[in-house]
């Protein structure tokens, strides 16, 4: 590998109207976790992700071993360390199993970084070209809150399967897809007062734009509470929740998330599907967990959002929220943690012309996660 020359320093824009960071995407998201091998296995079994590549001892690392799969353009990278007294094992005993690295698909990975350090990020590596017999692949990484680092992936000139150093990974298991299609959005959970300090950093650092806002009254319930902003990019290709502490009666889910991870980091990760009720159901024959709202929930629910595509008596069951914008509806779910720590979920959502977030389910939905809390004694 060999490190690129970084261009010249130039002045910051005045202006915001040019995307000085265009992003294609998500391109993969790599889990820090106690065991990859065993990781992939529950993807594969739980989630219907496929198998993909492969990189450890038998490609010539010797730090880590890592399995990567895919379902649509959701692809996960679990990584765990060979050795005691690594980074990675640091990572995996403060925080648990969690999200490490939010890598973006750009045209341009040099001046990815470029552009953002020269607006203030901290970087994290070094435009670096990466390349073996299929072609090359240039990556390059910033900072961004608690120990969660963007690397921007610049992969036009290569063919291979997933990165140089990997190998096609074919085992015999292939249980099939669930109908995951790409990631909709990441939510981030940082400390208090911290939500406009990280607002502010996508703002200027990487050119995101503030969707919309959410404070403690449209997020609250008898005890608890939060605050919450979306930032997003040029394209709306790539979304950020950030979520910080709101004072309560009792701990917010944002307070025992930061407590049991150890700091700010990936709360939980949001999949698209064009059909929930499928999703959904093959998700909960492979056991995957959900929060369950009270069939109260439902009582009113055709008044609220009005008429939709699917049966009230299907949605019922499964514990489906609805919620509806000006620009249509959306139907989403959330899985209870997948960690033994409280503290990384996923999200399933199906949107039908909506592009908000589901302000109308936040009472419904937190109410949910207080009485998971309760159960923990954590509330």
């Amino acid at each position: 590998m060999e490190t690129l020359e970084l261009v010249e320093n130039q002045p910051i824009s005045s202006t915001n109207q040019e995307d000085f960071l265009p992003l294609n995407g998500t391109d993969y998201l790599e889990l820090y976790v106690g065991n990859a091998r065993q990781s992939a296995h529950y993807f594969q079994t739980a989630f219907g992700f496929q198998p993909v590549a492969h990189a450890g001892l038998a490609t010539g690392l010797r730090d880590r071993e890592s399995y990567v799969v895919q379902q649509g353009k959701i692809r996960l990278v679990l990584t765990s360390p060979l050795h005691a007294d690594s980074d990675i094992g640091r990572h995996i005993d403060q925080h648990g199993d969690g999200v490490r690295v939010v890598a973006l698909w750009v045209d341009d990975a040099t001046r990815a970084f470029n552009e953002t350090i020269r607006r203030g990020a901290k970087p994290y590596m070094q435009p670096t070209r990466e390349q073996d017999d299929r072609g090359y692949v240039v990556r390059s990484g910033i900072h961004t809150y608690g120990d969660t680092i963007h690397v921007f992936v610049e992969r036009n000139d290569y063919k291979g399967v997933f990165l140089p150093g990997y190998e096609l990974w074919q085992p015999d298991y292939h249980p099939s897809d669930v109908g995951l299609k790409y990631v909709d959005h990441m939510v981030g959970n940082v400390g208090w007062h911290e939500m406009n300090v990280w607002m502010k950093f996508y703002h200027d650092v990487m050119g995101f734009q503030q969707l919309v806002s959410f404070d403690d009254k449209d997020i609250s319930t008898e005890y608890t509470a939060l605050m919450s902003k979306v930032m997003s990019n040029g394209n709306g290709r790539v979304k950020f929740p950030i979520n910080e502490p709101a004072e309560g009666k009792k701990k917010s889910q944002i307070e025992e998330y930061l407590d049991f991870y150890g700091g700010p980091g990936v709360q939980h990760i949001a999949v698209a599907t064009d059909n929930i009720v499928e999703t959904v159901l093959a998700l909960r024959q492979r056991g995957v967990e959900f929060l369950s709202v009270p069939d109260t929930y439902y009582d009113d629910l055709s008044e609220r959002v009005g008429a939709i595509d699917e049966a009230m008596d299907t949605l019922r069951p499964l514990g489906i929220l609805v919620d509806r914008d000006d620009e249509g509806y959306l139907l989403q779910i959330f899985t209870k943690p997948i960690c033994p720590r409280p503290t990384l979920f996923f999200e399933i959502i199906q949107r039908k012309g909506a592009r908000s977030f589901g302000k109308g389910n936040f009472k419904a939905l937190f109410e949910a996660i207080e009485r998971e809390q309760a159960l923990r004694g954590t509330l």
